[in-house]
């Protein structure tokens, strides 16, 4: 049988070469799912503010909402790691609230380490939180939180950017982070990050040297038409069969041929 996936078990897995595979998931219906497809984390990602809310970024969303969703995952009592996304503010106010709100994340929602934007602006904040025991995944690159900065989702790193990367990575590894996450970066910066680690490198847009690689559940499925990033694989076309469930109900409700007998109590 699978065994529960620790943090000790990801960091081995760099070791011994393996790749990490990570999926998100905001629900427990679809958490059980993607745990049983055999994923080795699940991301309670603040991406659920686009794929989920319809918001246009996920500046919006807020510890209660995050808290919900992580909730509703951990039921599925999934033997993937289950990692929380801090949402925007949720950390950047200064050590003390950041403690209070990745604490409310193991202690409330169940969750088993977060994940925190930034790199060496925020290594102050990732090292007082894993001095506390909470485990912490980094992300640097293109950090969604940053939009605005960064004058919307654009690739990271490049040309004269590609120092400051990789002193962001270094930064949030020697902060204690057991992993981090390398958005929207040119492979070969990726490739030298990877290398120059201890933690587990996981990717997203960063080509495939990182050591695991994580994507949007929905973007996967087909289910989200805001956008379609370079880097998606769509590995199923769910949209349209959703539809044309809903289609055919509408019709056979409307034209009396549901529900039947077959469908009623007596």
């Amino acid at each position: 049988m699978r065994k529960k996936m620790t943090i000790p078990d990801m960091l081995l897995m760099k070791q011994e070469g393996r790749k990490v595979t990570v999926l998100t998931a905001y629900d427990y219906p679809t958490a059980r799912l993607v745990d049983a497809g055999g994923v080795d984390a699940i991301l309670v990602g603040d991406s659920a503010g686009v794929v989920f809310s319809g918001h246009e970024n996920t500046l919006p969303v807020t510890m209660d909402e995050m808290l919900y969703h992580v909730k509703a995952v951990v039921r599925a009592k999934p033997k993937a790691l289950v990692i929380a996304d801090m949402p925007f503010m949720a950390c950047q106010s200064g050590e003390i609230e950041a403690l209070k709100n990745c604490g409310r994340m193991l202690q409330e929602g169940g969750a088993e380490a977060v994940k925190i934007e930034g790199g060496s602006n925020m290594a102050r904040i990732i090292r007082a939180i894993t001095e506390m025991d909470i485990p912490v995944m980094g992300h640097v690159g293109l950090t969604p939180q940053s939009v605005h900065r960064m004058g919307g989702y654009k690739v990271q790193g490049r040309k004269d950017q590609a120092e400051r990367i990789l002193e962001d990575a270094h930064a949030v590894q020697e902060a204690g982070a057991f992993a981090v996450v390398l958005e929207g970066v040119p492979a070969k910066l990726a490739a030298r990050i990877t290398e120059m680690l201890d933690i587990p490198t996981i990717g997203i847009g960063a080509g495939p040297a990182c050591d695991g690689q994580v994507l949007v559940i929905h973007d996967i499925l087909g289910l989200c038409e805001k956008y379609s990033p370079k880097f998606v694989k769509r590995y199923a076309d769910l949209a349209p069969l959703i539809t044309e469930a809903a289609r055919q109900y509408v019709s056979e409700v409307k034209d009396g041929t549901f529900p039947t007998e077959e469908h009623s109590f007596s």
